[in-house]
């Protein structure tokens, strides 16, 4: 029976979104973040996966949104974005701020 109980659990979260949600990826790849240009939704939270391909650690950042993650060469860190209003929102790599930019564009 709690077998039964939590397999509708899995399935009623699973069903109301909870369990799921908007995932986007960002590289970064010679010190530059692929696509350097990257449409999320507006108004929705969503996941964002940066992957260093890089062996050299960059710090993920924005002074537009809420973000400020060190990430070690060849590592990947997910971050759990809150809504964003529709508009353009640029990040950048702190330890190579002349090439590692780009922007969300929330529609």
């Amino acid at each position: 029976m709690p077998n039964v109980l939590i397999a509708s659990l899995m399935t009623l979260l699973v069903s109301t979104g909870v369990a799921s949600a908007d995932e986007f990826a960002l590289s970064i790849k010679d010190h530059h973040f692929e696509p350097a240009e990257l449409q999320v939704p507006a108004g929705k939270e969503f996941t964002l996966t940066v992957t260093n391909e890089d062996a050299t650690a960059e710090e993920f950042e924005s002074d537009d949104f809420d973000a400020e993650k060190v990430i070690a060469g060849h590592q990947s860190v997910v971050i759990h974005m809150e809504p964003l209003d529709a508009g353009r929102y640029e990040f950048f790599g702190e330890y190579h701020e002349d090439s590692a930019k780009g922007a969300l564009v929330a529609k």
